[in-house]
C-alpha cells in the first residue's frame, strides 16, 4: 500500500505539471489564435488541433505503453510536450496562423500520453482503494487551474511578440513532468502480459456499461470543452480585460480538480450512478446561469458549477470503465475511451469558435443542452438496467 501511495503522489504531481500546460493553452491558445487567424471564425483552430493531437495520438500511446511499459512510455511522452512548445513559440515569432496550429498538434500528443495517469493509478491500486486513487491523480490538476493561468498573466507580454513568453514556459514544465516520472515504480509487462489479447475489442465495447462509461466521458468532456474554449472569446467580446478571463479559466479548473479530494469517497458511499447523474444536473445548473446575464459573475459561476459537474462525469465515468476489461485487455479498451473523449473534445473545440464568433454566448450554451439531456438520460437508462437485473437475480 506504501508503494500504491507514493506512485499515487507522484502521478498527482504529474497531473498537477500537466495541467499547468494544459489551463496555459486553454487561457492563450484562443485568443492567440484570434490575432493571427485569417478570420475570426477560425480562432479556437489551434485549440482544436491540439485537441486532434491527442485524438491522433490516444490509442498509440495506449497500444505504445502495453510494449514496453507505462513508466518508460509516459517519460517519453513528454518529449512531445518540448518540441510541441518550441513550435508554438516559433509559430508566434514568425506570426504565422498555421504554425501555431500544427505546434498545438504536437502538443496534443503530449496530453493524450497524460490523460493515462489516472489509469495507472486504477492498475496499480486494490480495488476499494481504486476510485480514491484516481481521484487524488486527478485533484493534483486543482495546483496547475491555479499556476497555469496565473503564469501566463505574467509571461504572456514577457516577451515580443505577444503570447510567445507563456509559450516557452510550457517547456520547463514538460521536462519536470518527465524527472518526476523518472522515481514512479511500475513493473514492465512481461513477454506473456505484452503478448496477451483478451475479448475482441467488439465484445468488450458492447457492453452497456462500458457504453455508458464512454458516454459519459465523451460528451461530460466534449460539453465543458465547448463551453470552456469559447469562454474567453465571449468574455471579450462583452468587452472584459484577459486578466478576468484568465480568473474565470483558473476558477473553472479549480472547480474541475477541487472535488476529487472527495468524489472518490463519495463514489464509495452512494455508488458511481448517482455521483454521475449529480454531474450531469450541474451542467444543467451552469448552462442556466450562462443564459441569466454576460457579467463577470455569470461566467465565473457558470464555469465553476460546470467544473465541478464535469469531475463528478470524469472520475465517476473512469471508475465504472475499470469494470468493464480485464487486466490484459486495457490499453485497447482505455485507449478507445480516450480516443473517443478527445473526438469528442475536437468537435467542441472547432464548433465552438465558430459558434460563439457567429451566433453568440447564448447559443453556445443552447446548442450545448441537447448532448447534456443524452447524458443524463444514458445515466437514468442504466441505472434502472442495472436495478432490474438485481431485481432479477434475487
Amino acid at each position: 500500500m506504501n508503494s500504491t501511495k507514493r506512485n499515487v503522489g507522484l502521478l498527482a504531481a504529474c497531473q498537477a505539471l500537466l495541467f499547468t500546460n494544459n489551463s496555459t493553452l486553454i487561457a492563450i491558445n484562443g485568443l492567440a489564435g484570434l490575432s493571427l487567424a485569417p478570420y475570426a471564425g477560425l480562432a479556437t483552430l489551434p485549440v482544436t488541433c491540439w485537441v486532434l493531437g491527442g485524438a491522433i495520438a490516444t490509442m498509440p500511446a495506449s497500444l505504445y505503453m502495453k510494449r514496453v511499459g507505462r513508466q518508460r512510455g509516459l517519460m517519453r511522452g513528454t518529449l512531445w510536450g518540448v518540441v510541441g512548445a518550441l513550435i508554438c513559440a516559433a509559430a508566434i515569432w514568425a506570426q504565422s496562423f498555421w504554425l501555431l496550429c500544427f505546434g498545438t498538434l504536437v502538443f496534443g500528443v503530449f496530453n493524450a500520453h497524460g490523460q493515462y495517469y489516472r489509469f495507472v493509478a486504477a492498475d496499480v491500486a486494490p480495488v476499494d482503494f481504486r476510485a480514491t486513487a484516481i481521484s487524488l491523480v486527478l485533484a493534483g490538476g486543482l495546483v496547475g487551474g491555479i499556476i497555469g493561468p496565473t503564469t501566463s498573466r505574467w509571461t504572456i507580454d514577457a516577451l515580443t511578440p505577444k503570447f510567445m513568453g507563456a509559450y516557452l514556459v510550457l517547456i520547463a514544465f514538460a521536462i519536470a513532468t518527465m524527472l518526476l516520472l523518472r522515481y514512479i515504480r511500475i513493473p514492465t509487462p512481461s513477454a506473456s502480459e505484452r503478448s496477451a489479447g483478451g475479448r475482441p475489442l467488439r465484445e468488450i465495447v458492447s457492453q452497456p456499461k462500458y457504453i455508458v462509461a464512454v458516454a459519459a466521458g465523451a460528451i461530460g468532456y466534449g460539453v465543458m470543452n465547448f463551453l470552456m474554449t469559447s469562454t474567453p472569446i465571449a468574455m471579450q467580446v462583452c468587452g472584459h480585460p484577459y486578466r478576468d478571463a484568465a480568473f474565470v479559466i483558473s476558477s473553472h479548473i479549480i472547480g474541475m480538480f477541487a472535488p476529487s479530494f472527495v468524489t472518490g469517497p463519495l463514489i464509495k458511499r452512494v455508488g458511481v450512478l448517482p455521483v454521475m447523474l449529480a454531474g450531469a444536473l450541474l451542467y444543467f445548473v451552469a448552462i442556466g446561469i450562462a443564459l441569466s446575464g454576460i457579467a463577470v459573475a455569470q461566467f465565473w459561476w457558470s464555469l465553476v458549477v460546470i467544473g465541478v459537474g464535469w469531475n463528478f462525469l470524469y472520475i465517476g465515468g473512469t471508475t465504472l470503465l475499470t469494470e468493464t476489461y480485464r487486466y490484459e485487455e486495457r490499453a485497447r479498451a482505455q485507449g478507445l475511451n480516450e480516443q473517443a473523449i478527445f473526438t469528442m473534445m475536437a468537435i467542441s473545440s472547432f464548433s465552438s469558435g465558430m459558434t460563439v464568433t457567429a451566433a453568440g454566448w447564448e447559443r453556445v450554451n443552447l446548442f450545448a443542452l441537447p448532448l447534456v439531456a443524452a447524458m443524463a438520460v444514458a445515466i437514468v437508462w442504466y441505472a434502472f438496467r442495472q436495478r432490474a437485473e438485481r431485481a432479477a437475480a434475487a
